[in-house]
């Protein structure tokens, strides 16, 4: 047996259908076998508040050991946990093909969806929030009012919003646009460059509910991008990828969407395309948490070796091909943000790589967590929270200098931003937070 961290960390399955996974009793005692091991190593102690909240359970109890810590205190180890993967993919030394086997993320997972099938779940109002679809469409068709009423600044909305759903009065909350990414595409498809040495290549663009409802714009930038160079796309949006159902354990409902989007990409793949996904949770959901929850999956599993993320296929262009002539030098810098749910695809900093490919690149590159950890981190009781893990990252945006922040991640970046105005040293050097892809756009001039 070779020790951890030699090897790329493996994942198993997630045995979601075997009666086993909900078992109270075998969760409680695998709970209490990594827990111990998490004590006696501590190496997480600065990612997430998990682990904090752990370690405090411990020291703090009569023995100062596990044995000591009853089973009931270790919900607020689990609500802490924002699936962010970077204690399995960065820290943990023990992780598969380890002997010690651990996977502290799919732990987590695996006593949420307990609860979800034993009605324990969070709330009604909880449930509904990760309904993107849903209310993506509700939130467009009265856009200007939904916006309105979700601003930060407003102080007649915003308090009712806290009482009544439980989302902190000042987390910055996306945007809706009345017209979606999907219907923008139909209506203007950009000419393809034909004079491209990557003229050829065909890709689907996986629109995911966030740029389809709530920032177009990247999915535009990304578009252009890609026409710049030679690249016919499509757009599809079957569905949302299901992270906000992962999020809460809600493990049928994301087999449910695996199966649906992977259904309906499955033609374009025949045909040659190459599937991009513009958001890198959704990237992640497509390329590893879908096979994992459904192994056995035909369609799933040629999606998933078929998914690339949307900085990563510009660095494959410019490797292979090379990109198409006429980018520009961004002045003033970027501050790169490189999200959880990037670094957790194992692919190394692909958008680092592509805003280098810009002439006169001046990147300052931050790889460490945002704290916002998706719907999580903007609800009233983890919001604080959220802004603590985080304050790093601001500090370091903020002391870079540059004129644009930049995250792959819409949400974190947003959180970033607001982060940075809590440091009491001035505003941001960016009033918002922009994707990789935008600036990229922005370089080309498009």
């Amino acid at each position: 047996m070779r020790e951890g961290s030699l090897d790329a960390p493996t994942r198993h399955p997630i045995a979601w259908e075997d009666p086993d996974f909900y078992d109270p009793a075998k969760i409680d005692a695998e709970m209490r076998r990594v827990f111990d091991i998490c004590h006696g190593c501590r190496r997480c102690f600065n990612l997430c508040d998990s682990f904090p909240r752990l370690f405090d359970l411990i020291d703090e109890s009569k023995t100062g050991e596990l044995d000591a810590v009853d089973s009931a205190d270790f919900k607020p180890v689990v609500d802490a946990c924002t699936l962010c993967d970077m204690c399995f993919m960065t820290k943990c030394p023990y992780v598969p093909p380890h002997e010690f086997d651990l996977d502290f993320p799919h732990l987590m997972l695996r006593y949420r969806a307990a609860e979800m099938r034993e009605g324990k779940a969070p709330g009604r109002i909880a449930r509904e929030l990760t309904k993107t679809d849903r209310n993506g469409k509700l939130g467009g068709a009265v856009a200007p009012l939904a916006n309105w009423a979700s601003d930060a600044k407003n102080k007649l909305t915003r308090p009712l919003l806290e009482k009544m759903a439980g989302v902190h009065r000042e987390a910055a909350l996306p945007k809706f646009h009345g017209k979606t990414f999907m219907l923008r595409a139909k209506n203007a498809a950009p000419e393809v460059n034909r004079a491209a040495p990557a003229y050829g290549r065909k890709a689907v663009l996986y629109a995911t509910c966030f740029v389809n409802y709530n920032n177009p714009g990247i999915g535009e930038a990304a578009r252009a991008v890609l026409a710049k160079n030679g690249v016919e796309t499509e757009v599809l949006y079957p569905n949302c990828c299901g992270m906000p159902q992962l999020e809460q354990g809600d493990m049928p409902a994301v087999a449910a969407k695996a199966r649906a989007v992977s259904s309906e990409l499955a033609p374009w793949i025949d045909k040659g395309y190459d599937v991009i996904a513009l958001v890198p949770s959704c990237a992640l959901m497509l390329k590893f948490e879908w096979p994992l929850i459904l192994p056995d999956d035909a369609a799933v599993k040629r999606l998933a070796q078929s998914t690339f993320d949307v900085s990563e296929y510009v660095v494959a262009i410019a490797k292979k091909e090379g990109l198409a002539d006429g980018l520009k030098p961004l002045d003033g810098g970027v501050a790169l943000h490189i999200a959880c749910h990037a670094r957790a695809q194992n692919m190394g900093q692909k958008a680092a790589e592509m805003l280098r490919l810009l002439p006169q690149s001046d990147l300052a590159v931050i790889e460490r967590c945002s704290g916002h950890g998706g719907s999580w981190g903007v609800m009233k009781e983890h919001f604080p929270t959220a802004l603590k893990v985080g304050k790093p990252v601001a500090r370091q945006t903020h002391q870079s200098g540059k004129a644009f922040i930049a995250s792959e991640c819409p949400l974190a970046g947003e959180h970033i931003v607001q982060g940075i105005e809590r440091l009491d040293k001035g505003p941001p050097n960016a009033d918002h937070a922009v994707h990789p892809i935008e600036l990229f756009a922005r370089a080309y001039g498009l």
